[in-house]
């Protein structure tokens, strides 16, 4: 019994084995199965994308020949019908530019003319206010001269005038000297004389009493002159002196007296000759100051005008110069737009070419509200100015136009976007369906997934705009 128990498990053992390799073996082949059917789809589904592709891109070339063809015609009759444009424009503007031209000519010629018959009304004026001055100058110079000769000449009058009153002067103080030493002299020999009688009388009278008193007086005059011999003769040549001395001061004071009353007078005509020469030299100086200021007045009046002239010539030149260059940068702007136009114009689908202007979205009702507010006289400043810009109307509605189909191209392009987002998962999806991996296999099925997902009705395709 535990032998045949044995020999049981023994041969359950080996029937188990015998299935597992068995499971082995099926199990590898059904690897090598799949993976040869794999190899298999894959090559048969590049094979397949690759005719697929191939279709494609021809039927792609036949559309997108065609729509080249088309565009290519449409191009080639816009690109005569903006040359004829051009052609004319260059024509306009050729005749603009050279009526413009002559207009300049013609104005620069004017200038240059007014200009020359300004300087030459300036050259007149100077020419004059010259003369004028040089006159005047001529005038103020002899006046100048005639009192400088009177006013000399009267000086040297004077002058030997005051020297014939000194000379007559010193001849009647020597005359009046003469005189006055004879009555000197006279008086004192009168003096004398007198003295002398009276000395007589006096000595007969007081002869008997003099005699012994003029002895002892001799005698003693004698013992004291010859004492003081040598005093007395000093003290006489000394009195003399004193006396001459004292003649002398007088005689000078007296003479410096008069001369002082001399020169007194003198200088007081002086003064008042002086006086008088002053108010004349500042009368004279007044009337050279009123003379200088009126010249620079005159002088300052001119170049004031002449600055004037300059300025207003300069200000003329500036204001031609920024008129030209205003209207360079008008013809410049007009030329980039009619660039821009020519360019938005080449844009243009043949519709808009047709019908430029699209219709309005308003009613009847509502287009004649709005008509009646624009005729309406505007109230606020911003729509007064706005009235200035209702020509642009059409411009804004092209515009206006131009700027939505641009949002609508936009939104377009972001479907568009979305769906190839979305077309590219379903084709990842695809492609990982035809793979065999354990990732694949862990996941749903692709296959009805990309099925499920294809029953989603697609979005309508859009037409495309024609550049």
């Amino acid at each position: 019994m535990p032998v045949a128990g044995e020999d049981r498990l023994l041969q359950l053992q080996s029937q188990a084995l015998a299935e597992e390799e068995a499971a082995k073996a099926r199990g590898e082949l059904l690897v090598r199965f799949l993976k040869d059917k794999l190899a298999k789809e894959e090559r048969s589904s590049a094979l397949s994308l690759h005719k697929l592709s191939a279709q494609w891109r021809g039927v792609l070339r036949e559309v997108k020949e065609k729509e080249l063809r088309e565009d290519i015609a449409v191009l080639s009759q816009a690109f005569a019908r903006v040359l004829d444009c051009k052609d004319s424009v260059i024509k306009s503007l050729v005749t603009d530019v050279e009526e413009a031209e002559a207009q300049h000519a013609r104005a620069l010629g004017s200038h240059l003319q007014n200009i020359e018959r300004l300087l030459q009304l300036q050259r007149c004026r100077l020419a004059c206010l010259q003369e004028g001055f040089d006159a005047q100058l001529k005038a103020l110079e002899a006046e100048f001269e005639t009192e400088r000769k009177a006013i000399l000449e009267q000086h040297e009058e004077e002058i030997r005038y005051l020297q014939d009153v000194v000379l007559a002067l010193e001849q009647n103080y020597a005359q009046d000297d003469h005189e006055a030493t004879l009555n000197f002299q006279s008086a004192r020999d009168d003096i004398k004389s007198k003295s002398l009688q009276e000395k007589q009388y006096s000595r007969l009278q007081q002869s008997g009493k003099m005699e012994a008193l003029w002895e002892q007086f001799h005698a003693a005059m004698q013992s004291y002159a010859e004492a003081t011999e040598h005093q007395k003769t000093a003290f006489e040549g000394l009195k003399q002196k004193d006396e001459k001395s004292s003649r002398e001061i007088e005689m000078q004071a007296k003479k410096l007296q008069k001369l002082q009353d001399l020169v007194a007078a003198t200088k007081a005509r002086l003064a008042a000759q002086l006086r008088d020469n002053e108010e004349r030299n500042w009368r004279a100086r007044e009337e050279k100051e009123a003379v200088l200021r009126q010249l620079q007045e005159l002088k300052n009046k001119m170049n004031q005008a002449r600055a004037e002239a300059h300025d207003n010539l300069a200000r003329l030149t500036a204001q031609s110069n920024a008129a030209l260059k205003a209207l360079a940068q008008v013809v410049e702007k007009a030329e980039r737009v009619l660039r821009l136009a020519e360019m938005c114009r080449r844009l243009e689908t043949e519709v808009e070419k047709v019908l430029p202007f699209y219709p309005s979205s308003l009613a009847e009702g509502e287009l004649f509200d709005a008509d009646r507010v624009l005729k309406e006289e505007p109230a606020e400043p911003l729509a007064q100015a706005l009235q200035d810009y209702v020509g642009l109307e059409r411009f804004w509605q092209r515009f206006n136009k131009a700027r939505l189909e641009e949002q609508a191209l936009a939104r377009e392009r972001a479907a568009a976007s979305h769906q190839n987002q979305r077309l590219r998962g379903l084709l990842q999806q695809y492609l990982e369906g035809l793979s065999v991996s354990p990732e694949v296999l862990s996941k749903p099925n692709p296959l009805l997934a990309i099925e499920h997902k294809s029953r989603v009705p697609r979005f309508p395709p859009r037409p495309r705009p024609q550049l």
